[in-house]
């Protein structure tokens, strides 16, 4: 049985830009292929179902309902992703599925 449930229709995609260790990129894409899905989709799920589990993160989600999605196109935390070494860049498109 797998974790990640089917996919639903009529979401909203927006494109995001991402660095993966590579590890987790070639996870990401092995897990993908397994259940007959495109990337974005398994990152889409796990965000869901792994989050949803965070009992604080909810909480606190419900009493912060604006978006923290930075403003302008502003990157946030690119210097954390460069001291890391190498790593993946996987880019997201926007779709409607």
């Amino acid at each position: 049985m797998t974790l990640i449930k089917p996919r639903t229709r009529g979401k909203h995609l927006v494109a995001q830009r991402i660095r993966l260790d590579q590890p987790n990129r070639e996870a990401l894409y092995a897990y993908a292929a397994f259940i007959g899905e495109d990337a974005e989709y398994v990152i889409n799920q796990l965000i869901e179902t792994v989050l949803a589990k965070d009992r604080d993160f909810v909480k606190w989600r419900a009493q912060h309902g604006d978006s923290f999605v930075p403003r302008g196109g502003r990157r946030g935390r690119v210097g954390r992703a460069h001291a890391h070494g190498s790593s993946s860049a996987v880019t997201t498109t926007a779709a409607s599925h």
